[in-house]
């Protein structure tokens, strides 16, 4: 292979990479070396274990070169990232450290401004939809075609200051709305989230509860928390909630004062983020779905109590990424899967 043969190959790889991430992880270069060399078998590496991790290694560095030619062009996804520390500024962060990228599948993580607006034209806009939020009968497509315009805008605060939820909240009240939140979750990952969620739990739901129900019949802890739950959904009890001090919550408001944790009938389901009630629903189903949505849309990470709930919605029911499962969760994959 001729060296310029080699060059347009990796260029070509590059440009199609970075249309679905601008910092894919070790192991998405090699699924791209592997399936390279699957498909075109002449270019497979003698000699090698593997026959592609030389491609590997030559991918990853042209996607340092790619990322710099983008950020020379004015890409501000990668740009938010320039600055570190190098010979003409020794004193800024190391290069590797605080980098700024996707969390969770986003697909537009940080994109540039539309074309023929600025700052002081989105800020505008911004204002205007605050206006129209406070309405009592809001222009619910003008929303809609306002906050699509300001995306940009948006994403630029959120990733690039990191401000506080409430601050983020009182800026944009827009997304307290739900239908809202589930057009920002479109925006950032190209997937309507309750067509598919729902579509999906549907499917896994019958599975999903014999597994539990075989688990409460254990012993343990763990079973006698799930016989619990499962006694009140029998049951169709209520009772009062217990909200811990957790970065997410969903906080249940009921009519009655029982003892039980579970509640199949609540007044109202309300989204708490940073110790704050964000958006208050009639069903745990879509209080679940907002709180979910909410995360994305506000570039939040996954709490650490719930990451294994937060990537089985996010790998399994949605298939947004098909990234290394735990151990716990590869397991319920497989057997959800065995079932289908």
């Amino acid at each position: 292979m001729t060296r310029d043969l080699k060059h347009d190959i990796l260029e070509k790889l590059a440009s199609t990479i970075y249309g679905f991430k601008a910092y894919p992880s070790d192991n998405n270069i090699a699924m791209v070396a592997e399936a390279l060399v699957a498909t075109h078998p002449c270019l497979k590496e003698a000699g090698s274990q593997t026959g592609w991790n030389g491609w590997k290694q030559s991918i990853k560095f042209k996607m340092g070169n790619y990322r710099n030619k983008m950020r020379q062009a004015g890409c501000l996804e990668v740009i938010v990232n320039d600055g570190k520390r190098s010979r003409s500024n020794p004193h800024n962060e190391p290069p590797h450290s605080n980098i700024k990228r996707p969390k969770q599948a986003e697909v537009n993580f940080l994109p540039n401004l539309p074309q023929g607006e600025n700052p002081s034209s989105l800020e505008h806009l911004r204002q205007t939809i605050f206006e129209e939020v406070k309405k009592t009968e809001m222009d619910l497509s003008l929303i809609k075609k306002m906050m699509q315009t300001t995306f940009a805008l948006r994403r630029q605060t959120i990733v690039r200051t990191c401000p506080p939820v409430k601050e983020l909240m009182d800026l944009w009240p827009a997304l307290k709305m739900e239908s809202e939140v589930y057009a920002e979750f479109q925006r950032i990952t190209n997937q309507n989230l309750p067509n598919t969620f729902y579509a999906a739990f549907d499917r896994h739901l019958p599975r999903l509860m014999a597994i539990f129900r075989e688990k409460a019949s254990k012993t343990g802890k763990t079973a006698e928390a799930l016989a619990d739950i499962f006694k009140i959904h029998d049951e169709q009890e209520e009772s009062e909630p217990e909200l811990g001090g957790v970065a997410v919550a969903l906080l249940t408001v009921t009519s009655d004062n029982g003892t039980s944790q579970v509640h199949y009938q609540p007044v109202t389901i309300s989204v708490v983020i940073e110790n704050d009630i964000v958006v208050s629903l009639p069903r745990l189903a879509d209080a679940f779905l907002v709180m979910f949505g909410l995360i994305y849309a506000l570039h939040l990470s996954y709490p650490k109590g719930l990451t294994n709930t937060f990537e089985f919605t996010e790998k399994v029911l949605l298939g947004l990424e098909d990234g290394k499962l735990s151990p716990k969760l590869q397991t319920l994959k497989n057997d959800l899967m065995m079932h289908l």
